[in-house]
């Protein structure tokens, strides 16, 4: 499966949205494969890592956040929920996981339900170590600039606005894999 294949399927113009999407996973996916190239001991799939970095946020296209040249219908939270739905529909029910998992620091279904969120009541928590893998990668890239990679403080206070569970997530992933102090 190639990824950048399958995001120009649901991307044909070759737009400044388009553009985004791929700077932004690859820089996610080159940090995720860096991780796993530094904890062999960790036996993570890194051509899945790869692949599913790629794919993570390919639902933003239908998702309404004009600050980064989306222009769908739907609030920007349920861009990982949308992107999931495209890639079990492809066949790529692991990687549809790691779309629906990977905002925030995962969120719970406490949390769905107190904020009300348009998502379905269930925990869409990272489970295998390649989803917290990607979570945790895609925390230091934004795309609103994305071209500065976040320091962990950074990464932590953007995860804080989903609750503190997240940042201890985060916290232990950065235990796991390593963290990125400026």
């Amino acid at each position: 499966m190639n990824s950048l294949t399958l995001i120009e399927k649901y991307y044909p113009e070759d737009d400044a949205l388009r553009q985004l999407l791929i700077t932004h996973s690859q820089s996610v996916a080159q940090l995720a494969l860096q991780i796993v190239s530094l904890h062999p001991e960790l036996h993570i799939d890194s051509q899945f890592v790869g692949e599913a970095a790629m794919l993570h946020d390919i639902g933003i296209r239908a998702c309404d956040a004009s600050g980064i040249f989306c222009h769908g219908t739907e609030p920007y939270i349920k861009h990982g929920r949308i992107g999931a739905e495209w890639l079990r529909a492809e066949g790529l029910p692991k990687h549809a996981r790691v779309c629906e998992r990977h905002t925030g620091a995962g969120i719970t279904c406490r949390q769905i339900v107190e904020r009300n969120l348009p998502l379905p009541h269930e925990d869409f928590l990272p489970e295998t170590i390649e989803e917290k893998l990607i979570c945790y990668a895609d925390k230091f890239f934004s795309k609103s600039h994305p071209e500065r990679m976040k320091t962990m403080e950074q990464a932590e206070k953007s995860i804080a606005k989903f609750g503190d569970d997240g940042v201890v997530r985060f916290q232990q992933w950065a235990e796991l894999f390593g963290g990125f102090r400026s």
